[in-house]
Formats: C-alpha cells, structure tokens, sequence
C-alpha cells in the first residue's frame, strides 16, 4: 500500500469521496454529520491524501489548518475514511500515522477531530484512541452535539 497525495478531479477520488458523504449523511442525523464535500477538501486550507493498494483505491485522509502552524498550529483530520470491503486490515491505521506525520512536519503542534458518538463510529473512535486521541470539548466552529465525539491529541509522540 502506498499514501500519496490525492487528486480530487480523478472520477475515481470524486466518486469513492462521494460515496463517503453519501455513508455518513445517511448514518448521522441532518445537522450532525460534519464531513467536508468536493469543494470543502478542494480549499487551500486543506491537504489530501489517498491509499492505494495494488492498484486499488483503498483509503483517503485530509488536514484542515485551524490555526498557521507557527509556535502553536492547530489542525484537523477530515475525511478520512477506508473502502468498506477492507476495513480493519490496517489502512485506517496507515492513514493516523500518514496525516500524525504529515501534521508534524508542517509544524502544527495539535490535531483534533470530529466524530461520530454511536456505534456506527465505534471502531473510528477506537482507532483514534489507540494512536493517542483523548475527547475533548468542541473546537473550533463546532457547537456540543450529542451526536458528535471530538478528540485531540499533540502531535509528536505516540504516532
């Protein structure tokens, strides 16, 4: 497996991106899902990355900056997600340690997400946990959700 910048005019991204929105839109209740669209990941603000194996689109993971990484940046994991029929074979984790990674070395000194609070979010949530992320407050735009599970961890350390 390899992880390298996405290209979101590839048919192949757009359409393994939109069926992510398409999951989480019907899994969470309207007002709660929180996942960035095409144009969302397309923002200057935001890095992409996808995983292929053998060929195949397997994975993708995205940093929103929060605050310039100067001193104390601050940033979040967005859109990351794994092709369903290869969940829980290792590419969720990849992806944490690729954008932990990438968070260090653009010197943002936090990472925070946002995800869902009910089973369906269960293994993303355990997935997060083992790579260090605590819960937290909101940060950010967000406002409490009981839908919601928001996480953070420094970056460095634990990768």
């Amino acid at each position: 497996m390899h992880i390298e910048p996405g290209d979101l005019h590839d048919p192949t991204v757009v359409a393994f991106l939109e069926a992510h929105v398409a999951q989480l839109r019907a899994v969470t209740p309207p007002g709660s899902s929180h996942a960035l669209d095409l144009d969302g990941l397309r923002r200057p603000d935001v890095s992409f990355w996808t995983a292929h194996d053998a060929g195949e689109l397997v994975g993708c993971v995205a940093l929103q900056t929060l605050t310039p990484t100067h001193g104390e940046g601050h940033v979040e994991l967005k859109s990351m997600r794994t092709a369903p029929h290869r969940t829980r074979s290792g590419i969720g984790t990849a992806l944490v340690v690729h954008v932990l990674d990438a968070a260090g070395a653009a010197g943002a000194r936090r990472i925070s997400l946002e995800t869902g609070s009910f089973e369906f979010f269960a293994p993303a949530r355990r997935l997060y946990a083992r790579h260090g992320f605590v819960e937290c407050e909101p940060f950010a735009d967000y406002r409490p959700d009981p839908e919601s599970t928001f996480m953070t961890r420094e970056v460095g350390g634990l990768g």
